[in-house]
């Protein structure tokens, strides 16, 4: 695949940016626009009337009901805001519409910049089988399996005895688990094949799946990479996120304890090259499993990440000012030799749940005391008398630390979890605070299945 550069054009400067999503990322992204000196424009559901981000933005516009289909999913209520508030910008965040290429091409057409990539990747690395094609073409290791779709029970058994057993069957245009069915034998894999077929159609509307070899004992290993639109493209490392639960990520942390300089570096040049390859801008994830000394490409996320704050902490770099320039049509103005990597960073996603059960907690927010010191992150629009609705994704604060070296940042994670105070609703800081005595994640010798045993378990 040759590679497809950006059309030039000169740089512009944004003067109103409207925020296309909720919560601690629409807080965080208003926060990088303030710094910038661009205005903001705040949207929301009648739910959130009294978040965070609508009280600090420089204008705010109610684009629906609590129901995300009818607000956060609303294209036309939230061009209809863009259009009417004169921003130039549509920043998505991630969720709802950041990966979904017809309301990017819907705001270019609209004559208002989308931060993030191009519409014509967004939509290739959407469809999971056209992202591995692309991906093989561009020099990606990937995971063995079916070149395209599995429309036959037929070829889904002759796939499993080709590929061998056990095999994963993943839905085309899936995500987040859903669709994703293990197969241990012949005698088990038509079954799987239905049933991720069956899901795959419920949670997307696309009933196409496809096939892989089914690993062991990974880890989730994603490389960030910023491009911008003159072709500079560098990695910043790569995130650990294999303490997953159904799928789910629930801590990450970079650098990787696992991977050595060598591997490092060797899988932040494939990324790289094969960014170029594709023509990329902007901020991206590639996503790989890793077993054995090999990485396998999984998918690529073609906008911010929820756990792009341990990029930030070990680069001192700010991505989303990063996205904003890019977006802004400006060079990025370093090389991958400038990037410099500091110690350690580690990520704990706080949801609204149940730390055993996981049910979800929604409520309002009473006492709150957000943790502080050295090296201490909080990204969250909490506050005492905030009304946390049942409504959206459970997350409602991520703690980020940084430590010269990763023992000190388990030191101060410790320090920072006990020290959070959330009351009104339930959270999964508790879960948190077992991990960190937990000697798998001490000694960082751990897999994507690992936390689902350790759950149950502890």
């Amino acid at each position: 695949m040759s590679s497809i550069p950006a059309p030039e054009r000169a740089p512009i400067t944004f003067e109103k940016v409207l925020i296309a999503n909720r919560g601690e990322i629409a807080l965080r992204i208003l926060r990088a626009c303030r710094e910038m000196g661009i205005r903001t424009v705040a949207v929301h559901s009648t739910a959130d009337a009294e978040a965070m981000h609508v009280r600090l933005a420089d204008e705010s516009v109610c684009i629906g009901p609590a129901s995300a289909r009818d607000s956060y999913l609303n294209k036309a209520a939230i061009l209809a805001a863009a259009t009417i508030t004169g921003s130039d910008a549509v920043h998505p965040g991630y969720g709802f519409l950041s990966e979904n290429a017809d309301f990017a091409e819907m705001v270019h057409d609209h004559n208002i910049a989308f931060i993030g990539p191009p519409a014509r990747l967004i939509r290739m690395m959407g469809d999971k089988i056209a992202a591995k094609k692309a991906a093989t073409e561009a020099g990606l290791p990937c995971v063995p399996g079916s070149p395209g779709g599995v429309a036959t029970a037929e070829e889904a058994r002759a796939l499993g005895a080709e590929i061998g057993y056990p095999v994963l069957i993943k839905a085309a245009a899936g995500g987040g688990g859903r669709g994703m069915k293990v197969a241990e034998s012949a005698d088990t894999v038509v079954e799987a094949w239905q049933t991720a077929r069956a899901e795959a159609t419920a949670a997307f509307g696309n009933g196409e799946v496809y096939m892989e070899k089914y690993l062991a004992r990974p880890r989730h290993i994603e490389v960030q990479v910023l491009a911008d639109t003159h072709g500079t493209v560098v990695h910043l490392g790569e995130r650990d996120c294999s303490l997953q639960r159904k799928h789910q990520k629930v801590l990450e942390e970079a650098p990787s304890p696992v991977l050595s300089a060598e591997e490092r570096a060797r899988i932040g040049g494939i990324a790289c090259r094969a960014a170029a390859t594709l023509g990329y801008h902007n901020a991206g994830t590639m996503e790989f499993l890793y077993e054995d000394g090999q990485f396998y490409f999984m998918e690529m996320n073609t906008r911010l990440q929820v756990e792009h704050p341990v990029t930030e902490m070990i680069t001192t770099l700010d991505l989303v000012k990063e996205q904003i320039r890019v977006a802004q049509g400006e060079t990025l103005g370093y090389t991958q030799e400038d990037i410099r990597f500091h110690g350690h960073a580690i990520e704990c996603r706080i949801n609204a749940e149940n730390p055993v059960t996981f049910a979800p907690s929604p409520g309002t927010i009473g006492r709150y005391h957000a943790p502080g010191g050295m090296g201490i992150r909080v990204e969250s629009g909490l506050y005492t008398g905030l009304k946390v609705p049942p409504h959206y994704d459970s997350m409602i604060a991520k703690l980020v630390v940084h430590g010269a070296n990763r023992n000190e940042c388990l030191m101060r994670l410790r320090r920072a979890l006990g020290e959070y105070v959330i009351e009104g609703v339930e959270t999964t800081i508790p879960l948190h605070q077992r991990l960190m005595e937990a000697e798998a994640f001490i000694t960082g010798d751990y897999d994507i299945r690992w936390l689902e045993s350790f759950v149950t378990t502890s």
